[in-house]
């Protein structure tokens, strides 16, 4: 049979189009998994921790890629209420997740508490001893580095404890807000700032450069939550990654970094 004659039975578009299927099918039967992104707003003392966690995370759900956002909870909060693309939201305090919630903002009943901490004070490595909080009040202690308590929680977890000791409006001259706990800790580590209020966590990064010069119990106990974010489009991965930092591996992790048990 002449070419041409074949051709009489399949047009020449039907072919085109027979091929274009055929194509189509060998792409599709040789292309990976589309991978999963997952993207993680996470409180900044979170930042060593949660890169650990990530990496194991994505080496047992093959196809997963876990971004991180890190930043003050009181501005990543507000970035998810803008309508950020987030999955997952985990907080250094309470405050900033209960806002969340009052605007519906987290995917109800995916809430859990996944780690606590501890707030201490810090000077620089070679600082003289500092016997107890009154002792910022000392002229030797010009500027006090601290998360803004408008924003970040371990400011506000400062506040309380210096409002406790009487202390917030005498030393009121001498603090430097900081946008999150990692620059409060910077400022000290740079001896920008004679003292700064941090997390322990924070502090245990720096060793060569800060020193905890008191541990502080604060009148709001230091507790992490983490929950799913309701706009999530990858809701079941999202409560995978929750239930790994919360009850699985990820609780290994987190106490190698210094965090206590929630």
């Amino acid at each position: 049979m002449r070419l041409s004659s074949y051709l009489g039975v399949y047009s020449v578009r039907s072919l085109r189009t027979w091929f274009c299927i055929l194509g189509l099918l060998s792409v599709g039967a040789s292309a990976p998994v589309l991978a999963q992104e997952l993207i993680v707003s996470a409180a900044a003392s979170l930042t060593n921790a949660f890169r650990e966690i990530g990496k194991s995370f994505e080496a047992v759900h093959p196809g997963a890629t876990i971004v991180f956002n890190f930043a003050a909870s009181d501005v990543l909060q507000t970035q998810i209420a803008k309508g950020a693309p987030v999955d997952v939201f985990a907080s250094a305090d309470q405050d900033a997740m209960n806002r969340g919630d009052r605007e519906q903002l987290m995917l109800p009943g995916s809430r859990r508490n996944f780690a606590s901490n501890q707030l201490v004070l810090v000077v620089p490595v070679k600082a003289a001893p500092v016997a107890e909080l009154s002792t910022l009040a000392e002229p030797r202690f010009r500027r006090i580095a601290m998360g803004s308590p408008q924003t970040v929680p371990a400011g506000r977890y400062a506040k309380e404890v210096l409002e406790r000791a009487n202390l917030w409006t005498t030393l009121s001259t001498k603090f430097v807000f900081a946008q999150n706990v990692r620059q409060a800790l910077d400022y000290v580590a740079r001896e920008e700032a004679e003292a700064g209020f941090v997390f322990a966590t924070d502090a245990a990064i720096m060793p060569e450069a800060v020193r905890i010069a008191l541990d502080l119990a604060t009148p709001t106990p230091v507790q992490y939550p983490i929950a799913v974010v309701a706009a999530s489009k990858q809701a079941a991965l999202s409560r995978a990654f929750v239930q790994y930092v919360a009850a699985g591996p990820g609780q290994g992790i987190l106490a190698r970094h210094g965090f206590r048990a929630p």
